[in-house]
Parts: C-alpha cells; sequence; structure tokens
C-alpha cells in the first residue's frame, strides 16, 4: 500500500532518539507540507516505544516501529533488512537519514538492495522541478551538497526511481519547537528476521562522554591558522573563556596541530548555529562557512581586509589578533 509519505530513520541510542533524525523530522515536515503528504518515521530498538510522542512533537504522522531486545544496538544485516521491508510496504517517495556513522552505513545498503540512488551529505533539501531527456520532473527532492571539496555547492536530482534517498549531515537542518498536542499514530511492523539475521554480536560498549558541545554553544570563538601557533591559541581559549563561549576551529587549524578535532567548524566538523560567532584569524574558506553561516551574529577579526569572512561577517575587525583580542577582553571585563 502506497502512503507516498516523507520518511526520516529514527536514529536511537539507548533507546533515546538522535538530534539529527530529530531535526530530519522537522525538515520533514516542512517537505511534507509542499507536497501535501504526510511524514512517517522508522524506529528500530529495544525500548523505543517512549519515543514516538518525541517524534510525533515535530511533525511526525505514522511512526512505523519494531521493538526487540536484538535490535537494542545498530548492527547492519538487521536494520538494513528492517528499513528494506518498511520501505518496500509503504512505499515513501523521500528517505531521509542522518549522515552519521550508522546512517553513512545504513543508508547505502538500504539503495543498493532497492536499486535508487541515494546523495550523501547533504546541506539543504528543497522540493522543486526538473527536466530531463524533454521530460519533465515535477515536486521532485533536491539533494543539495557541498562538493569538489567544499569549492561548488551541487544540486543533485535522482527523479527516476522512488524513494529518493539522501544522508543529512547533523545541526543543518533547524529543529523547531515540539508541539506536545500534536500525536502520530503507531504502527507496529511484523518483523521478519531470524538468528542469521544476527552473525554478530554486541557484547559491550565504552562510552566517552564528549568535553565540547559546539551545536548546543550559545557562543562560539574560533581560531584559523591566522593564529599563528599552538601557544597563541592560547588568546582564543581567553577569550571564550571571558565570554563562557566553547572554543571552535577551522579545519587547517586542526591539520597543524593548533587544537584538536572535535573543536573543527565546518563542512568536514561540526555545523553549528550559535548567537554569537566569532572568528579569529580565519580567511572564511566556503568549507569553514558551510558549516557557521546560519549564525545570528558573526564577529571577524582579521588582518587581511579582503578575507572572504568578511563576506558574510555582520562586523569585521581589520588588525592583528594579538593586539585585537586582549583589548576585547579588557572591554568585556571592564563592562562586567
Amino acid at each position: 500500500m502506497s502512503e507516498n509519505s516523507v520518511m526520516v530513520y529514527i536514529q536511537q541510542n539507548g533507546g533515546k532518539a538522535a538530534d539529527v533524525s530529530l531535526e530530519l523530522v522537522c525538515k520533514a515536515r516542512e517537505l511534507a507540507d509542499r507536497l501535501g503528504v504526510t511524514v512517517s518515521a522508522a524506529l528500530f530498538g529495544e525500548k523505543v516505544a517512549g519515543e514516538v510522542s518525541r517524534v510525533a512533537s515535530l511533525g511526525a504522522d505514522k511512526v512505523y516501529i519494531v521493538e526487540d531486545a536484538r535490535l537494542k544496538y545498530y548492527t547492519p544485516i538487521p536494520y538494513s533488512k528492517l528499513m528494506i521491508q518498511t520501505i518496500s510496504e509503504h512505499k515513501p517517495q523521500i528517505v531521509l537519514y542522518g549522515a552519521t556513522t550508522e546512517g553513512r552505513d545504513l543508508a547505502p545498503r538500504v539503495a543498493s538492495n532497492l536499486k535508487v540512488g541515494l546523495t550523501a551529505d547533504c546541506t539543504d533539501l528543497q522540493i522543486g522541478d526538473h527536466t530531463q531527456k524533454e521530460k519533465e520532473y515535477k515536486n521532485i527532492l533536491y539533494q543539495i551538497r557541498p562538493a569538489f571539496g567544499g569549492n561548488i555547492i551541487a544540486t543533485i536530482v535522482s527523479p527516476e526511481k522512488k524513494p529518493q534517498m539522501a544522508t543529512v549531515r547533523e545541526g543543518v537542518m533547524r529543529m523547531m519547537e515540539p508541539d506536545k498536542s500534536r500525536k502520530a499514530e503507531t504502527v507496529k511492523i511484523s518483523a521478519k528476521l531470524d538468528k542469521n539475521d544476527f552473525p554478530s554480536e554486541i557484547i559491550d560498549r565504552v562510552m566517552e562522554a564528549k568535553t565540547v558541545n559546539l551545536k548546543g554553544a550559545q557562543i562560539i570563538v574560533s581560531g584559523g591558522m591566522g593564529v599563528g601557533s599552538k601557544e597563541n591559541f592560547a588568546l582564543v581559549r581567553e577569550l571564550a573563556h571571558a565570554l563562557g563561549a566553547e572554543v571552535g576551529a577551522s579545519r587547517a587549524a586542526v591539520d597543524q596541530g593548533f587544537i584538536g578535532k572535535e573543536h573543527q567548524v565546518g563542512q568536514t566538523g561540526t555545523t553549528v548555529r550559535p548567537k554569537l560567532y566569532i572568528a579569529c584569524g580565519i580567511s572564511g574558506a566556503i568549507q569553514h562557512r558551510a558549516g557557521m553561516d546560519a549564525s545570528a551574529r558573526i564577529i571577524a577579526i582579521n588582518s587581511d581586509p579582503e578575507a572572504p569572512i568578511f563576506g558574510i561577517a555582520h562586523y569585521g575587525i581589520v588588525g592583528d589578533l594579538n593586539e585585537v583580542i586582549p583589548r576585547m577582553i579588557k572591554a568585556y571585563k571592564a563592562r562586567v
């Protein structure tokens, strides 16, 4: 039976839906409203029914669910089989996954089995029309992502086969305010799993707590190659400490060993939307801008007045950060 929905694969950990999946439900709601269809979600795990209301509050109309103790942790074979079964039975026109380690493993397996297209690491999704070989396709999914090392933004379409599938980077879709009055229909999937679908077993997992929370930060102070050295990065940290901010960095600064990769902002790092983003010694290559240009306010400090970062900054300071940052800290402390 075809329902023609926009479906989201809900990644879960310990029975709790991942943020990227919830972001995608919000985006799916937007796309579905444009298409005049429903939003569905696929949720597999051990004890996951408690997340149905949360998924519904963000826009899902229907949740396909499988609860099984053997599905407590993600393993490729049973999850792929369940996703293929769910898609085949209910025929959504679009399926979205988070571009996480799990999503990047699952989505290609499903796409290969169903013989449909898949675009990886999208940073935007839109609905539009497309003409190919004199044939016009209406209301198809524009799958938008950086290409050629982030030097261009490519719009990719796969109009000939359904579902159209994409993985989407964490943090690029805005999380909406939940509407707790919304309800979703829960549909229990009759899982066709047997012991042969579980050739491996996860005995134990070791989880390391995150020490950096760039996605949740309201203020981020980031440093780039212009900082000059690992020692000079102490200035960036000092400004961040004074403002109660998280410390970020460009890929170039991370590659040079100025700071750890967990601080990286940009196309190959974390996408952020803080209220204030201060870019210190960052030139503003498109790869970096793609990860922070949705910040509410951007302040750029750079000695090069032609640096691309000034093109998106709300406030620009042309000068040596070794002089500018201490003055900023002093001025801020004088006010508080």
